[in-house]
């Protein structure tokens, strides 16, 4: 089969398009895979990693102020397109999947004027901008939420599936006993608290977990907490925690950035992260109990929606950003790990939203999608 994956801009985006590409990579490895990404995306750093050729086409998104750029931002819309049809002609796939960013529109719009089968992959519970737009392009719209699919318009729900987030890596297959036992945790710590502030770090955050390793975790031996600062974050990170005396503390893990996520995730009985859809994804697999404190700085403010979404349903506890004041953290921590009833409770209901082959599912209907239009 030959494949153009297309989405950009942000790990949210490219994660789940390598996801998907590695699953169709690992049932036929045969298959050709492309990406078409910007000049300006993460993708540029994690596509080529994975061993897959990287294409370029130059779009941007629309600024929501008036702006002499949105001039050339039409401009590229258009002529985008035509430079994505070639791209098309020269590959030859036989399906063109996106998953998010503004490079999706060129790709899978051209894609379907072409004739190409085509489809669409939402990992947020806000379908973003351009997963709307190319809705009457694809033929079909794979959802991470059950909620996104009101937000698509009515003509074209019927191609809505929800199908969960393809998932990279070995999160289904580590349990946390098995974990627990590999970190070496049995017989020294009775409990595991993970916290991170996304990849290149948060500020806010950081801040606040240094008064939650000052107030609680060094008064709780049994209690081993590893912290990823993000590598933005790392230096002010480690002054302040040395300036406190926290490195006496052999229970408290800076880092800046952890590399066994699988592992630590599975050995945690509480976690506090950022609610991109992929995290979510990730904890609702292995049933995490969870803190969630959306960033303030994403399009269309879609991490809190996420976890909204998720609190109501009982599944876990949110905190945005500006409502973090000394002692809410740590009150909140405090009250979670003494209290199992309520973390099985938060589990249960977070497990509602894994769907453990979600991987298997939308390669069995891209395979599908494609072998219809064969006929």
């Amino acid at each position: 089969m030959r494949v153009l994956m297309t989405g950009g801009g942000t790990g949210g985006h490219i994660n789940p398009a390598l996801a998907i590409a590695n699953t169709i990579r690992n049932n036929e490895p045969d298959s050709e895979i492309a990406f078409v990404g910007t000049s300006r995306g993460l993708e540029n750093k994690l596509v080529p990693k994975e061993g897959y050729d990287l294409y370029h086409v130059e779009i941007r998104g629309l600024k929501r102020s008036l702006s002499p750029s949105n001039l050339r931002t039409l401009w590229l819309s258009v002529t985008s397109v035509q430079k994505a049809k070639k791209l098309i002609r020269e590959f030859k796939p036989d399906v063109c999947i996106g998953t998010g960013g503004y490079v999706c529109w060129p790709v899978i719009k051209a894609a379907s004027l072409l004739g190409i089968p085509t489809a669409l992959h939402e990992s947020n519970a806000l379908p973003g901008v351009a997963v709307r737009m190319l809705s009457k392009y694809a033929d079909i719209i794979f959802t991470n939420f059950e909620e996104s699919k009101a937000l698509i318009k009515e003509k074209y729900r019927s191609k809505v599936k929800r199908v969960g987030n393809p998932l990279r890596g070995s999160f289904e297959s580590i349990t946390y006993d098995s974990a627990r036992k590999q970190l070496g945790y049995d017989g020294v710590y009775t409990a595991s608290l993970l916290s991170c502030g996304g990849s290149l770090g948060a500020e806010r955050i950081n801040s606040e977990i240094l008064k939650l390793m000052r107030d609680f975790s060094s008064k709780h031996p049994e209690l081993y907490h590893i912290h990823s600062t993000g590598s933005n974050g790392y230096q002010d990170f480690m002054k302040a925690f040395h300036e406190m005396k926290l490195d006496k503390y052999p229970n408290l893990k800076p880092v800046e950035y952890i590399y066994d996520m699988p592992i630590r995730l599975a050995a945690a009985d509480l976690v506090i992260n950022r609610a991109g859809a992929m995290t979510i994804s990730e904890l609702a697999t292995l049933s995490k109990p969870a803190i969630l404190i959306p960033s303030p700085n994403v399009t269309d403010n879609h991490q809190y929606k996420n976890a909204k979404v998720l609190e109501d349903a009982g599944a876990a506890f949110l905190i945005q950003e500006s409502e973090l004041s000394s002692g809410i953290l740590t009150e909140k921590v405090a009250q979670i790990l003494s209290d199992s009833a309520l973390r099985d409770s938060i589990s249960r209901n977070f497990s509602d939203f894994a769907i453990s082959d979600s991987n298997k599912i939308i390669y069995n209907d891209i395979k599908a999608l494609v072998n219809s239009r064969s006929l």
